[in-house]
């Protein structure tokens, strides 16, 4: 039953906010999705503009009824009801579904999804909180943590740095903290280089230790 998967599909369960843009997003980017949703009302809200089902997910008969273990991956958007987030993660598992990534609410939500077999595990609105704060406490304008103590981030650049290039700066050494490239107003992106000079307007690139990038984007 493997072979079958597709190793760009996709199966979307629940069509809260989580579950409908990353949906909504896969379909849009040619990726095979289909959404899974037990709510009749979600499901005519949704249908003719992207793939749906209407089932119970949490039931895994259903599941393997709409073809759930053709999919290579699966995002369980349902956490609001713990018992359903659990079942239909269970349910997944044991179809062996490739990749599973599940919607928890709680650091306890997480921990108990991981343990039954979720790959892995997303706190959107904690996340989306994080970057909000470091956004609103700096000069950041983006915040992108890409593993656990190392970020990406877009900010403006410090009064320090004005005028000078990315060299005489020397931003690597005196932050420990690595300048990817400089964006001028109206002008393409540009992978920085030694020589690269930094104005007042540009948008900056960086990339390091969180604590360093929160420490660098706080100078004046």
């Amino acid at each position: 039953m493997a072979e079958r998967r597709v190793v760009h599909s996709t199966l979307v369960i629940g069509l809260g906010r989580f579950g409908s843009a990353v949906a909504i997003t896969l379909d849009r980017i040619g990726r095979e999705v289909m959404a899974v949703e037990s709510d009749p009302r979600l499901v005519e809200q949704w249908s003719g503009r992207i793939p749906i089902v209407e089932a119970d997910a949490a039931n895994p008969e259903a599941l393997e009824q709409l073809g759930a273990a053709e999919f290579h991956t699966a995002v369980v958007g349902v956490a609001t009801s713990l018992e359903a987030s659990v079942l239909i993660t269970g349910n997944l598992v044991d179809l062996g579904t490739e990749q599973i990534w599940a919607k928890a609410i709680s650091a306890e939500h997480g921990r108990i999804l991981r343990r039954i077999g979720a790959h892995h595990v997303v706190y959107p609105e904690a996340d989306a909180g994080q970057r909000v704060a470091h956004m609103v406490s700096g000069r950041m304008l983006d915040y992108i943590e890409m593993d656990e103590g190392f970020t990406i981030v877009k900010m403006r650049p410090p009064r320090e740095t004005h005028g000078f290039t990315v060299g005489e700066s020397d931003i690597r050494k005196k932050y420990g903290i690595t300048v990817i490239g400089v964006k001028a107003p109206g002008e393409p992106f540009e992978y920085a280089t030694e020589s690269t000079r930094i104005n007042a307007d540009d948008l900056l690139i960086v990339s390091g230790d969180t604590a360093l990038l929160e420490r660098f984007a706080m100078r004046p």
